[in-house]
């Protein structure tokens, strides 16, 4: 007896480039990601980090105007999970709004760096 599931849904591309760079891979996020989509490319980042034995993540959140707590959390347990798999993760592009937010919901990453740009990222991550 199959039991009906409803309409199966087509998996929408998340709205996220994601480059290779040597050892490294870049994730340019383009418009805000709702929860479901963070899950997807977070998925997506630590399944590509083993097939293709990645060293560092560079996520270039400039496109960004928020980040609220869940997309915060999101990336922070992904540095902490790519870390296991080992890989070190560098968030570059926080606008000045969202470092207040950040920093007025008292959010930690321990386990995430952070650079002003692409540029400085890079060298984090080469360092």
């Amino acid at each position: 007896m199959k039991i009906d599931e409803g309409p199966s849904r087509a998996r929408a591309p998340v709205p996220a480039s994601i480059l290779s760079q040597g050892t490294n891979l870049i994730v340019s996020i383009h418009t805000a990601l709702d929860d479901e989509q963070l899950m997807l490319l977070q998925r997506d980042l630590l399944d590509r980090v083993g097939r293709q034995r990645a060293k560092g993540i560079l996520i270039d959140v400039a496109a960004l105007d928020v980040l609220d707590s869940f997309a915060i959390r999101t990336l922070a347990d992904l540095a902490y999970m790519a870390q296991l798999r080992g890989a070190e993760t560098v968030v570059v592009g926080i606008s000045p709004e969202v470092a207040m937010a950040m920093v007025r919901l008292a959010v930690e990453m321990p386990l995430m760096r952070t650079a002003l740009d692409l540029e400085e990222g890079l060298q984090c991550l080469t360092s």
